[in-house]
């Protein structure tokens, strides 16, 4: 071969490399990222309504895409399927879904939340957990309110074999209660908050410590080949949190938007049963979703052979945040 010939083979090859390196760098640069948003989630609404993540990711051509969440379930399904980026879930329901083989990570807390509580209505008889033996429990499976719900019966000696569990989401757990198709309810808020407020409902139970932190996940493919971009969204998360912190209207203005409750219902909610100071999934907020773990495996919902702190280990990445 001539030195010219090989000189020419040497550009083409090293000509073909650049554009291969610039055609998958094109390629791992996604068009759009997915998020979540939730009423149960008040910063992912001002975070929506302010369009802070369009406006960050407009000069990288990303668009931004959002899909409304029910319950940590509904969100959970979200990531396992791949048709969201970011999702809005109770830490004790990403450790679960963690721990059923949905590959994802935590990486934030949006709220530190009092949003579940057992419900039942204003002329009933129920008014201890142990009153639940037999009777019908509206709850949906996979979120903070049926972990909160296996928990409480726990504490008194009773498992979910003893009521009779009506699976429904949130919303809908609500209107039967209401109805008087059940006798109580795994409630979350704000239809806890709706039921009280209009229709006299009581919650028999509470225990804000049993109430896991408000924690966004993303998927684990996401993070592994875009972590400069999961860190870009919680800044901009961030910003949303601080904006709330300091703009009680905006929040509710947001809230109210998407929910179309009233300033009674919206303030019960966001003032009394919702605090958004935090930002890290620190030491506390680690060991809130590692107790209601080793709750729902001594409850025989987790498997006896599941090393539950390995798994915790595993879920958390709070490397992407900074603390306040």
């Amino acid at each position: 071969m001539s030195l010219v010939s090989r000189r020419s083979l040497l550009a083409f090859a090293v000509l073909a490399g650049a554009v291969s390196s610039g055609v998958a760098s094109a390629a791992d640069k996604p068009s759009t990222i997915t998020l979540d948003w939730a009423t149960y989630n008040p910063v992912s609404m001002v975070l929506k309504d302010k369009g802070l993540l369009e406006k960050e990711f407009a000069k990288d051509g990303i668009k931004i895409q959002w899909v409304q969440s029910l319950g940590s379930n509904k969100a959970l399904e979200f990531l396992n399927a791949g048709s969201i980026d970011f999702g809005s879930t109770a830490g004790s329901a990403a450790l679960v879904a963690k721990i059923n083989g949905n590959p994802i990570k935590s990486v934030y807390v949006y709220s530190q939340p009092e949003w579940t509580a057992l419900v039942t209505t204003k002329d009933s008889k129920i008014t201890k957990i142990e009153d639940l033996k037999g009777k019908r429990v509206a709850v949906t499976r996979g979120t903070d309110p049926h972990i909160f719900l296996v928990r409480a019966l726990q504490s008194v000696g009773l498992t979910e074999k003893d009521i009779t569990p009506v699976l429904l989401q949130h919303p809908d757990g609500k209107t039967a209660l209401i109805r008087g198709d059940v006798d109580a309810w795994a409630g979350l808020d704000p239809m806890m908050a709706q039921a009280e407020i209009e229709d006299g409902a009581k919650l028999f139970f509470r225990n804000k410590a049993a109430n896991t932190w408000g924690i966004l996940n993303v998927r684990e493919d996401f993070l592994k080949d875009h972590p400069d971009l999961v860190k870009r969204v919680i800044a901009v998360y961030e910003e949303a949190r601080k904006h709330s912190l300091a703009n009680y209207a905006d929040e509710k203005k947001s809230f109210q938007a998407a929910t179309k409750l009233s300033d009674a219902i919206a303030d019960r909610q966001l003032k009394e049963r919702t605090t958004i100071t935090f930002n890290k999934i620190g030491p506390d907020q680690r060991d809130s979703i590692l107790q209601a773990g080793l709750a729902l495996q001594k409850a025989g919902v987790v498997k006896d052979d599941v090393d539950v702190k390995k798994v915790v280990d595993d879920l958390i990445a709070d490397q992407y945040v900074a603390t306040n």
